[in-house]
């Protein structure tokens, strides 16, 4: 029986992988490490309360699990246009959870990121993304899978009225996207990360919307 880590379990896509893994029965245990206490609760569901700058609880909240789910992120509204703390949030916390899977063997390692990350972007998110990319790619972890999803679709807990105007202009024009830019279920997006872990292939690999689609088939 195998246990897995989630880190960012209260966003549009987090929301979806915690409950996949609650249901799956590969799964003995499910830890979610967070800033704040949430009020969740399941039988093999162990809530972790850490300082992410922490290094020790971090690494101690990642040491003997199997696969390793990151989702977190934040916005530039969130941290009042602070690109510093936005760095902590969207490069420091996936690089070091990267970090300590590797240290402490952990098999599988899986990352939410964007479309277009590219680390000589000259966009400010873009390039940070790229930057996570380039950087987690040459740790020491048997698997590790990046998904590059575009335009999400779904039920965000937090309000944002530009992404949501988004959305409805994008569902009637989404078949005529280029592949890698199709508006994308947040689900899809978990259920492919899910099946990733399960076949835990070797080496980096970059899942865009067409291998997402091509995994759940």
């Amino acid at each position: 029986m195998k246990t897995a880590v989630l880190i960012g379990a209260t966003g549009l896509i987090g929301s979806h992988i915690l409950e996949f893994l609650l249901k799956d029965n590969d799964l003995e245990s499910v830890r979610l490490l967070v800033r704040r206490p949430l009020p969740v609760s399941h039988p093999k569901l162990k809530v972790i309360v850490i300082d992410f700058e922490d290094e020790t609880a971090f690494r101690n909240g990642i040491a003997g699990c199997d696969s390793v789910f990151v989702a977190v992120g934040t916005t530039q509204k969130k941290v009042k246009g602070d690109k510093t703390a936005y760095r902590k949030v969207d490069y420091d916390i996936p690089v070091n959870a990267a970090r300590f899977s590797g240290e402490t063997s952990c098999k599988s390692f899986l990352l939410v990121s964007s479309v277009g990350a590219d680390s000589r972007s000259g966009n400010f998110y873009l390039k940070l993304k790229g930057e996570v990319e380039d950087k987690i790619s040459s740790m020491s972890i048997p698997s590790i899978s990046i998904f590059r999803p575009s335009m999400l679709l779904g039920n965000r807990p937090e309000s944002r009225p530009m992404e949501s105007i988004a959305q409805v202009i994008s569902r009637p024009l989404g078949a005529l996207f280029p592949s890698k830019y199709k508006p994308v279920k947040a689900s899809d997006v978990a259920r492919a990360m899910i099946i990733a872990s399960k076949q835990n292939t070797p080496g980096f690999r970059i899942y865009h919307y067409r291998e997402m689609i091509a995994l759940m088939a």
